[in-house]
């Protein structure tokens, strides 16, 4: 079964011969750049080897969360809440966000300690939150089964649709004055003086003075070609969505068993709470050193497997020249084959803890690659070696509900205005300075 069904966007006919900068990537965080860019008077490309939000930017949960955030990234995601607040009136379409709530339930005492520790990193926002006793949660739910200690609840985190929220932003920085080209891959980046001065894509060349390279799960191997090493891996993560459900709860809730979320159209998304797929692959051992810490952390949510995507991708080139066809026209859109198993485990899960869902009618089931760095910890900056090129990827996963504020920061950076956070958790260089490159586990 092909992935969701994506609001369809239309690309331009006509290749633009120059702008200001091009952007690499149409999913939400290539979207939401485009858009403060076009927004702020430069003119853009949106460039997008298949259609928008055809990849993880469709395919994941749908949750728009502050809470049990890696602390690094809690000021740029409460920035991006301020911009969910008012993006359905900004964009003029409907993205579907509603602020409803999300939940972390502890299933002992120190998932509960933990939890309330976690709350510290909200201090200065004002951002209520708060730790619910396991008395609290059953009034709250009162036909869960769940046996718990308790649960973190923030009533300002919500949830928005993944199949309309990158088309929606994609649409608006149309709207603003810049060119969404869809199956228009970038091959490469063209350089003047030691500086970008354009890209060459599918269809042509687009003279530009800045590149933002936004491919999520492909930018290592677009990186690469520039002689830049990008330490990143995929992880698949299995949904499955029902049909509309009357009685399940309106909070997003996530236990070590299930994660689930309220649809726009009544229906729910599901899928495991804890565990995640990881195909073995060459590029799993050109950076396994990199990312052995995080593997110490988190080796028991990871299924390990050897397959046909070892195979696939070692056929891929690292290198190719730019007057032929790159390996992102051959592959449009990455649909991996979702794991029946572990949806089934998590629905299985969810009936024992709301027995509602003992009537949910499975509609689809899909799965993504989420693009992860070794500290699961985006990459939003300029490229020192390369002047006018810059990246913003690895969301490891948590890149949706961040989208926008990214967007908002990539764009500070392209511009070289004061950034809207400080940026440096966020920089490139991170992975070749000497730093420590640090997992905190549990995020």
């Amino acid at each position: 079964m092909p992935g969701p069904y994506v609001v369809p966007v239309h690309g331009d006919a006509d290749l633009p011969k120059d702008v200001d900068v091009v952007v690499i990537g149409g999913g939400i965080i290539g979207a939401s750049t485009a858009l403060e860019l076009a927004e702020r008077g430069l003119r853009v490309a949106l460039c997008e080897k298949g259609g928008i939000g055809q990849e993880q930017s469709s395919r994941n949960w749908g949750w728009v969360r502050i809470t049990r955030r890696d602390p690094r990234e809690v000021p740029l995601m409460a920035e991006a809440l301020r911009i969910w607040n008012t993006l359905d009136q900004r964009t003029g379409r409907n993205t579907g966000y509603t602020r409803a709530g999300i939940m972390f339930t502890c299933a002992s005492d120190k998932e509960y300690a933990d939890h309330e520790r976690w709350m510290k990193n909200l201090e200065g926002y004002q951002i209520e939150t708060k730790m619910l006793s396991g008395t609290e949660f059953k009034s709250m739910f009162p036909d869960s089964r769940l046996d718990i200690k308790g649960a973190l609840f923030t009533p300002l985190d919500g949830r928005a649709e993944p199949q309309r929220a990158a088309p929606a932003i994609a649409e608006a920085a149309r709207d603003k004055g810049a060119y969404i080209l869809t199956e228009c891959a970038v091959r490469g980046i063209e350089t003047a003086g030691g500086k970008v001065s354009g890209v060459v894509t599918e269809r042509g060349p687009i003279a530009c003075q800045a590149v933002v390279l936004a491919g999520g799960a492909w930018s290592s191997l677009f990186s690469g070609t520039l002689g830049l090493r990008l330490p990143q891996l995929k992880v698949m993560n299995s949904v499955l969505r029902t049909k509309p459900l009357e009685g399940g709860p309106e909070q997003a809730i996530w236990s070590n068993g299930f994660a689930l979320r309220k649809r726009q159209d009544g229906g729910y998304t599901i899928a495991s709470g804890h565990e995640n797929i990881v195909d073995i692959v060459p590029k799993s051992f050109r950076y396994a050193r990199d990312f052995l810490p995080a593997l110490s952390k988190e080796w028991r949510s990871l299924i390990f497997r050897v397959g046909g995507r070892f195979y696939d991708e070692a056929r891929i080139p690292d290198r190719w020249a730019l007057d032929e066809p790159s390996p992102f026209e051959y592959n449009r859109v990455l649909d991996p084959k979702p794991s029946k198993k572990l949806s089934d485990v998590a629905l299985a899960n969810l009936k024992k803890a709301f027995p509602v869902f003992e009537k949910a009618e499975i509609a689809q089931r899909w799965a993504g690659y989420i693009d992860v760095t070794p500290d699961a910890v985006p990459v939003i900056s300029a490229i020192d070696s390369i002047p006018g090129f810059h990246i913003a990827t690895g969301f490891s996963g948590h890149g949706f509900g961040i989208g926008p504020g990214a967007g908002r920061l990539m764009a500070d950076i392209v511009m070289n205005r004061t950034p809207v956070v400080d940026i440096k958790d966020f920089r490139f260089s991170r992975f070749s300075d000497g730093s420590k490159i640090e997992l905190i586990s549990g995020f």
